[in-house]
């Protein structure tokens, strides 16, 4: 049987080996001329705050840094470049000639909600090595985990009605549409009207007529009669063009009655796409149900976002689907996601020697150490307590009290009784030295672990406004060594 990664290929055939910031390769550059340049690093990749202050995000984009790590080489065009800069030595291109990854990568599933500072992607790689991924992660997991949070917020605003993505035309280019979405579905969209996305992720597709198929007819009836006819099973008319109530609807039930009734089929839907949806879709309901037509679904769409779609369900609009553009595709009210890829250690002589970055910011300092991270639930509910970093190889036990530390804010402590709670490893191991040892899962997979996923979460951390805010906290022990560095550094 062809499996999912014969089918759906998550590499990117294109070489994007120099989709890279300058100075990761002057700086590797100077790496490779040290003493110590194959010195084995850890980075954490993490992010500082939820877009559109939300209680969480959801983190996407997993797959295409392993398929950059897969195909990640340097052809010879890309060293001819490099060589006529006259920044790096003939020594050091041929390094990257023969560049090969061999770190590790472990990274938390795709779809699993996520916080703010806990490190989504960990990478324990020599330093060169570690420094040409910052780029590239960065790009691939800003970007999906950005849109798969947004799609999500407009998801649950719908409140179990159908949403489908319409972006691609806002989409700021072909990949932003295509992987913009990917992630929308991950993060709980119905379907895409990006063919290419459907093909290449297996996405349901949607999508019926646009304003100029009605306009190219002699009439408004002649449209929606031809489309009847071409897909009687699957009828959906756009209503707007003309007149949404006195010739869109009319000309709609029109179709129903007299071509596709006859011939055993049922009108499936009508689209608005202008005007008051919440007062046009009432008007049209009533028509429809006057007609018989119960059945038929009406779609609207413009302009949609959380806020506008929980508006108009509350006033009691008649929308059985969404489909929404431009403010998800581009998640136009929190357009970056600001995740950041920042060293975290240096392994020497097989000691962990941690690594800080300070700050008068305090929102800007990071917590240092080669670290593990875990997710705490109540025993009894199995809902989420706190996230959880430990110094890695220190595990934690269910069987001990565990006293977790606010990572700030240090008179911030809390201690769990043994036996309340339960301990999941939240990190997956992706790479072990340069080989791919992860499953990559199917997409109809991670959206349903996401699903999964985020039923552990309280309704508290779903406000729209000012939702809990989640616990990201320390051990006692790193939230010490944390202490420690930033006392050494200020001598």
């Amino acid at each position: 049987m062809e499996t999912y990664d014969e089918k759906f290929d998550f590499r990117d055939k294109r070489n994007l080996s120099l989709v890279t910031d300058f100075y990761e390769l002057t700086m590797s550059q100077c790496y490779f001329n040290a003493p110590d340049a194959n010195k084995i690093v850890t980075f954490d990749l993490f992010y500082r705050r939820n877009p559109d202050n939300g209680g969480f995000a959801i983190f996407a984009g997993l797959e295409q840094i392993i398929g950059f790590i897969q195909n990640l080489h340097f052809e010879d065009e890309d060293i001819a470049y490099l060589k006529s800069l006259n920044k790096f030595s003939d020594e050091f291109l041929d390094y990257l000639r023969h560049f090969i990854f061999t770190g590790d990568v472990y990274a938390v599933p795709e779809g699993t909600p996520v916080f703010p500072n806990e490190p989504l992607v960990r990478v324990k790689a020599k330093i060169i090595e570690a420094q040409l991924l910052e780029t590239a992660f960065l790009l691939a997991i800003n970007h999906q985990t950005l849109i798969a949070t947004k799609a999500n917020r407009i998801v649950r605003a719908a409140k179990g009605r159908i949403v489908m993505e319409f972006g691609a035309r806002r989409a700021h280019n072909f990949d932003a549409a295509n992987y913009g979405a990917r992630a929308a579905y991950i993060g709980g969209v119905d379907a895409t009207a990006t063919t290419y996305a459907g093909e290449k992720f297996n996405i349901p597709v949607a999508g019926t007529m646009a304003h100029s198929f009605i306009q190219s007819f002699d009439s408004e009836y002649e449209a929606f009669k031809a489309y009847a006819l071409t897909y009687p099973d699957s009828c959906t008319v756009l209503l707007d063009t003309y007149d949404t109530l006195n010739s869109g609807v009319k000309n709609a039930i029109r179709v129903a009655k007299e071509v596709l009734e006859p011939m055993g089929h049922r009108l499936k839907g009508v689209r608005i796409d202008s005007g008051d949806i919440a007062y046009l879709s009432k008007k049209i309901r009533k028509q429809l149900d006057e007609a018989g037509l119960e059945d038929c679904q009406i779609v609207a769409s413009n302009s949609f976002d959380e806020y506008i779609i929980k508006s108009l369900i509350e006033q009691g609009a008649q929308i059985d689907s969404f489909g929404v553009g431009e403010n998800m595709i581009v998640s136009k009210s929190s357009p970056v996601f600001g995740g950041v890829y920042k060293m975290s250690s240096v392994i020497k002589d097989n000691q962990m020697i941690p690594k800080i970055k300070l700050s008068e910011n305090v929102e800007k300092m990071t917590n240092p150490g080669f670290k593990d991270l875990y997710r705490i639930y109540d025993k009894e509910n199995h809902k989420a307590l706190a996230d959880l970093m430990t110094i890695h190889g220190h595990p934690i036990s269910e069987n001990e009290d565990l006293t977790i530390c606010h990572p700030d804010n240090v008179w911030k402590k809390k201690t769990l009784k043994r036996g309340t709670f339960v301990i999941r490893d939240l990190y997956e191991p992706i790479f072990v030295n340069g080989r791919l040892v992860y499953k990559v899962p199917d997409l109809n997979e991670i959206r349903r672990y996401s699903q999964q996923e985020l039923s552990h979460l309280w309704d508290e951390y779903f406000r729209f406004e000012y939702p809990q805010v989640y616990k990201v906290d320390l051990t006692e022990e790193l939230l010490k060594m944390k202490l420690d560095l930033i006392e050494e550094m200020k001598h």
